[in-house]
């Protein structure tokens, strides 16, 4: 069976250590916001499909910087699959598992990586090939201790886990000290809010703060 997740991309994913997680609602800010993480030392971003502009966001990117790791988050149909690789999307996740979405991302070639948060939810994963995961929401599941124990009797099948969900600038570190979390999905780098003002100074104030951290 194919890897759910090319090795390659992993080892992307691996050295860019943050993946900013946003939310755009006007496309017309997509090119900016990529400027300004990338300015602030962060490659790699998962936009969410919560807004109806997020494909076009993605397009927006990939013109304007094509070599910053853009993906999509949110991803809940099989639809959204295919919509994603038109858009041209490196690779999608989901707050959840569902196998079915796992089934036809892999069909269409798309990395993907489901949510997770219980032992079930790893195994189902793992069945399908699955070896990065989502998890979701991190702090408010038990954060750093919950993810040691929950991923102990899985370790010999070298899963490897993005915490996103409650994460922030004062804790992210803590799941980065983790032999099995390659990278961290952070909310808190480029808020709705600021994208809206167009704060670009301030996100890549905030990317910069992240990046010298680790």
């Amino acid at each position: 069976m194919n890897p759910a997740f090319p090795s390659a991309l992993l080892e992307k994913v691996r050295q860019s250590k943050i993946i900013a997680v946003v939310v755009i609602d006007d496309a017309n800010d997509a090119a900016p916001l990529a400027g300004a993480l990338l300015a602030g030392g962060i490659s790699a971003i998962e936009l969410t499909l919560r807004t109806p502009t997020a494909f076009e966001s993605l397009r927006r990117i990939r013109e304007a910087y094509p070599d910053m790791m853009t993906g999509l988050g949110t991803v809940l149909k099989t639809e959204q699959v295919d919509k994603a690789v038109a858009a041209g999307a490196a690779f999608a996740v989901a707050p959840g598992f569902n196998a079915n979405i796992v089934r036809a991302a892999k069909s269409a070639g798309l990395a993907f990586a489901p949510g997770i948060v219980t032992p079930s939810d790893i195994e189902g994963a793992a069945e399908l090939d699955c070896k990065l995961l989502k998890f979701f929401p991190a702090e408010p599941s038990g954060g750093v201790p919950y993810l040691s124990s929950m991923s102990a009797p899985y370790a010999h099948l070298d899963l490897e886990y993005i915490p996103l969900g409650g994460l922030d600038e004062g804790n992210f570190t803590r799941y980065l000290s983790l032999k099995n979390v390659p990278a961290v999905g952070g909310s808190w780098i480029a808020p709705r809010d600021l994208i809206q003002k167009k704060e670009w100074a301030t996100i890549t104030a905030n990317a910069r703060r992240a990046f010298e951290k680790i």
